[in-house]
């Protein structure tokens, strides 16, 4: 297991170049983000480099946040633009040295029953787009249930139907991002759903976050040692994206990394 520090949402004290530096001062060694494209690709492999931080992930660039848009896989109208974002994601994963690439869905109306069947339709037939375009290449494509509070509408919410997604497409690049914060929040036992799905090999990267605020992860609401405890018996290796909203400063904060055992996760923690 690896702790990767999600740079969209810590060290938010600091311009996002130098957040690289300030997390690698903490101990992170791997960071993942949101959506980097306001800032040169170059620059920013640079700045990993210099601090001696490996990037592991990003986003699909989402369409126009400011208007309400979540995410470009599942409108049957823009396409073209999905695919120009994959596009753009790609030239920014392969830059960077990124190897998990999350796509996200969109959201729809769910209120409308012919939208969401089309909008199903769209997002399957452009992860098989997607999976077909890029196979044999190093990015695996993941996609994410998240939760409806914090985005209204969003089309994939349940890690069932994500993995029932991914099952159908059946491509090997393409994978499942659980986070763990998401999926306390909709199916109430995130413990529970690490034991179904982590055997399955469809998930490929995790995040955490505190529940309900998404704040630190603590021993409060999801406990974290169980968690951490759940994952060391499932013998998962791969990263953890800490993606919550820190209370006050982030370096403040972090003593949740040894309160719950993940200290362990990190070569070089300091408390």
């Amino acid at each position: 297991m690896k702790l990767a520090a999600n740079l969209s949402w810590l060290y938010t004290e600091f311009e996002f170049p130098d957040r690289l530096q300030a997390c690698a001062e903490d101990g992170f060694q791997h960071a993942e983000c949101m959506f980097p494209y306001e800032y040169c690709a170059e620059l920013l492999r640079d700045k990993a480099n210099e601090a001696g931080v490996t990037w592991v992930l990003i986003n699909t660039p989402a369409g126009d946040w400011a208007k309400g848009d979540r995410g470009l896989a599942s409108s049957p109208a823009r396409r073209d633009e999905f695919k120009r974002s994959i596009e753009l994601a790609s030239e920014y994963a392969n830059t960077l040295g990124v190897r998990k690439v999350h796509v996200l869905a969109g959201a729809v109306n769910l209120g409308e029953a012919a939208s969401v069947e089309r909008a199903w339709a769209c997002y399957e037939k452009n992860l098989s787009w997607l999976a077909d375009s890029t196979i044999g290449g190093s990015i695996d494509w993941l996609i994410e249930p998240i939760n409806r509070n914090d985005i209204p509408g969003y089309l994939l919410a349940e890690q069932a139907a994500a993995h029932a997604l991914i099952q159908r497409v059946d491509r090997p690049n393409l994978g499942v991002q659980m986070d763990l914060y998401h999926c306390q929040r909709v199916e109430g036992d995130a413990l529970d759903a690490l034991a179904r799905y982590l055997p399955t090999g469809r998930v490929k990267h995790l995040q955490i976050a505190g529940v309900p605020n998404r704040d630190e992860p603590s021993c409060k609401g999801l406990d974290y040692s169980q968690v951490y405890l759940q994952l060391k018996a499932l013998v998962y290796t791969g990263h953890i994206g800490c993606e919550y909203r820190p209370k006050g400063a982030t370096r403040d904060g972090l003593g949740w990394v040894r309160q719950t055992g993940f200290s362990g996760t990190m070569e070089s923690f300091e408390s």
